[in-house]
This record gives C-alpha cells, structure tokens and sequence, in this order.
C-alpha cells in the first residue's frame, strides 16, 4: 500500500501504464488533480474511485504546443470550446496558444487579458498562451512575461494578417537580449522574404491549381537563410530559440551543428510534414495547403532521420483553420487558398501510427509529443508524464483499434483536413485533465468543460 500523505480520491489502473520505469502494470494515484503515487496494480487505496482500464493504454495526455485557436477575433475560424473539444476527444490534455489569429494579436499584457477573458468556462482541456514579437514590441514583453507566457513567436516573412506584422534580423537584435533576460524562448517562423520573393516571381503566370507551382513558391532556401539567421543571433546573445514547423530537412546539418555547439536552439516538426508528400498532393487539393509546405518523399525520410537523431525534439500539430471557404475548393487555386492544416483531435493516432509504422516504441513518440512540448512550454515539471507531482493528465486508448477518418466525427469548428478517409491505429477511449473526466467515448457526450489556463513563468 502508498504511503501517500494526500487521501486518494481516484486510482486510474491498467495491465500497460507508460510510466518513468517503462511500459507495466501499474495503477496512478490521483489527489486534488495531482499524480500523488504510482504503485502496483493491486495497490489501490480504501475508499478511491478506480478505473479499470484493462489491456488498454494509460499514457500521458499529449501536449501540442503549436495550435491556434483564433479567439477572440475570428471565432468563425475556431474557437477555445470547438478547439479543446476536439483536443480532448483527441487525447490531449494540454494546448498552447499561438499569438495569431486572434484579434487582438497576443502581443501585449492587455491582449493577453482579452484572450484570458474569452476562453472563461470554455475547456475541455489545459491552455497556455504563447506571446508575439513584433516591431516596436520590446516594451511589452515583459508585461507579457509578468502574465504568464513561456516565450514569444515572430514571423520572419509575412503572416498572412496584418495584425501580426513580420519582423526583421534588427527588430530581433533588439528583442532577444530582452527575451533572454526575461526568461523566454523565442519561437520563430523561419522563411526568409528574400527567396520567396524571388520565388514568387518565378511562379507568376503558372498553373495556380497545381501544387508544384505552390510548392515552387516556397522554397527550402526561405527556411534555410531564416535559420541560419536565427542560429547566429541566438549564439550571439545566449538566447534560447526554437524553429516552429521545420519543413526543410536541408536546414537540419545547421540546426545539429548549432546544439552540438551548446547554441540554446530546438526545432519542432509537424505531423502533415511527417504523414504526406509532394508527390501525392493532386491538383486543386488546397486543403493541403501549408506554409512552409509539404516538401517532396526524400525531404519527410530526412524529417525522420532529424527526428530519430534528436536535431528535431518534438511534433506538434499547428493546427490552424479557417473557413472552408478560405481554401477556395470551387477554384482549387494553392497561391490564394489560405494556407493552414486541421489535424489537431487526429494528433495522438497520427503520430503513433506513422511513427509505430517505422518501428518506433511507444516511449519516443511520447517523448516527442508530450515530453518535448512541455518541456518547450516551461510545464515539462508537471505536464507529459505519469509521475508524482505532475499533473493528472492521464489518456486510456486503444492502440490495435484501426479507424478511417470520417468528418463527421471530428470536433473542430470547420472539418476541411487531409486526414480524411486515411485510415490510423489509436483510438481513444477516455481522456482525464487534472483527474477529472474530460472525454469518454463510451459514453456518447461531448467533452467536458474541466480545463484550466495554465499561467507560465519562469
């Protein structure tokens, strides 16, 4: 018997419970939201709820710290309640928020407010924010840090909202020294203007329904010179950085060499760079329309080789959607579509099958969606793991069940994704945030409202 000093309220138990030691027998004991023990199967404590997961998976809930959810400001995108519903129905526990689409642009404290107050008993799971870096900003950030933000993102190249303006290598001069001294990690949209100008150019006059030409548009150049550029500041001012959605494996030997040389600089990559390729993207198939974009069969065998060696840490979703009128499916045009993919409730099957498919263990792809996120986030202390002290963020899923994606069945404001009709191993069954039921798919009722804001600071 635990010898816990907090009385246990539930015991969430099974045959195969990912724990620190491994993949075992095991059972999570669950105090006011908190992992107070992890002890034997049979050790359960008199008076605590059990549930019995069986042969099925207990794992950590999955952290995706990459999402946009676009409220306030552009609700008729997504939203926190369609968001963290479909997070939940997904096995994810925890979402990061990114500082764009909203309206206002999470870049100051009183836009972080305005966020704050939107999402008010909306959540079916965790949220955290991220901040911005945009021009002239510097002032606000330590507002935002103050408010509870891990780090700050910028767009090195347009946005694609006017809101959220790109920044350049001497607004960043100025931004990563504060940064640094605040604590925060600098997240950055890594393509250069200058190539995709060029390229742009290029492409004028081409077939616009044709993915190539899309393709063409954004070449791994624009990612590789905002790397490079990234690498050298963040070595000159000893700040930490990270490459959101890394989609140029040719950009990784820069990456490896950096953190080989204590540069405090990580990458993520995203599960549509890791799922699809150039090569299968059909004319006017706009829902696979990303930025940076879905590279060719050759660059996703990299983005592994990247991910296996430890250059890339982490795999996110970027959920980001729109109408589905934004994509333009009548005209099928790629160069005006917005450029954004929906995965976000799919995350968990995705990443398992396709990482299982390569011979994967089920202890890297948690390390890769849980681990590595939260620790981006500054909650790796009590988010991504079944272990005392952290959070009780526990998933129940069944990995042999096989599912196709049906639309219907997707929880997002808008059901627009390349997912659909592929077929994923993964289902889950129920979903616990801080120990309280969030999601149970026996039960036939929508997620529950049990999440909370999850304020940062270093």
């Amino acid at each position: 018997m635990s010898g816990e000093g907090n009385a246990i309220d539930t015991v969430i138990r099974g045959r195969r419970v990912l724990t620190a030691a491994g993949l075992r027998p095991a059972s999570v004991h669950v105090s006011s939201g908190r992992i107070q023990a992890v002890e034997g199967f049979e050790d359960v404590p008199l008076g605590a709820a059990v549930v019995d997961a069986g042969s099925e998976l207990v794992t950590p809930g999955v952290v995706d710290s990459h999402v946009h959810i676009n409220e306030p400001g552009r609700t008729e995108w997504e939203g926190f309640a369609s968001a963290t519903a479909a997070a939940a129905a997904g096995g994810i526990t925890t979402v990061v928020d990114m500082p764009l689409n909203c309206i206002p642009a999470t870049v100051n404290r009183a836009a972080a407010e305005a966020k704050l107050g939107a999402l008010q008993g909306k959540l079916c799971c965790d949220v955290a924010f991220w901040g911005g870096v945009i021009p002239g900003n510097v002032a606000d950030l330590a507002g935002l840090a103050d408010f509870g933000v891990p780090g700050a993102k910028c767009f090195t190249c347009p946005s694609g909202v006017d809101e959220f303006p790109h920044v350049t290598a001497a607004d960043l001069e100025l931004a990563l020294p504060r940064l640094r001294d605040l604590g925060l990690t600098l997240l950055v949209h890594a393509e250069a203007p200058g190539p995709l100008e060029r390229a742009e150019h290029a492409v004028a006059g081409q077939d616009a329904c044709s993915y190539q030409t899309y393709l063409r548009s954004r070449p791994p150049e624009a990612e590789d010179e905002a790397i490079a550029m990234v690498v050298a500041l963040a070595r000159k001012h000893r700040a930490r950085a990270h490459i959101v959605h890394l989609s140029s494996a040719s950009a990784l030997p820069v990456i490896r060499r950096a953190q080989d040389e204590g540069v405090a600089i990580t990458a993520e990559t995203c599960l549509h760079y890791l799922s699809f390729c150039a090569e299968e993207v059909q004319a006017r198939a706009t829902h696979f329309k990303c930025a940076p974009p879905i590279r060719e069969a050759a660059n996703r065998e990299a983005l592994w080789q990247g991910l296996e060696r430890g250059t890339i840490s982490m795999v996110v979703s970027d959920h980001s959607p729109c109408t589905p009128a934004l994509k333009k499916p009548e005209q099928g045009d790629f160069l005006t579509a917005w450029g954004g993919i929906s995965s976000l409730q799919l995350g968990l099957s995705v990443l398992f099958t396709r990482a299982t498919e390569r011979g994967h263990s089920l202890e890297q792809v948690f390390r890769w969606n849980a681990q590595g996120p939260a620790a981006l986030a500054g909650l790796g202390a009590r988010k991504g793991q079944l272990a005392p002290g952290f959070d009780a963020d526990v998933v129940i899923w069944d990995d042999a069940a096989a599912f196709t994606v049906d639309a219907r069945a997707i929880r997002h404001r808008h059901t627009v994704t390349p997912y659909a009709g592929q077929v994923l191993r993964g289902q889950v069954k129920k979903t616990f945030v801080g120990g309280r039921l969030a999601y149970d798919a026996a039960s036939g009722a929508p997620p529950a409202c049990v999440g909370q804001f999850v304020p940062v600071r270093r």
